[in-house]
């Protein structure tokens, strides 16, 4: 999945997270697929952040 994708889907399940009418096992779930997702959009920004660096330095 590419970096706008995962981040769109972590903005919907924050978006579900703060409906108060989510139940507590599907909040636990969203609560994991997010985490998941976080890490994935972090460390595409490590790699892009590194390859920027490594081109300015060139």
């Amino acid at each position: 999945m590419k970096f706008e994708e995962n981040l769109k889907k972590l903005e919907r399940i924050a978006e579900e997270m703060e409906n108060s009418d989510t139940p507590l096992d599907k909040m636990l779930e969203l609560y994991s697929e997010g985490i998941e997702l976080s890490k994935k959009c972090q460390d595409f920004l490590n790699v892009t952040q590194k390859k920027i660096t490594e081109i300015s330095e060139s």
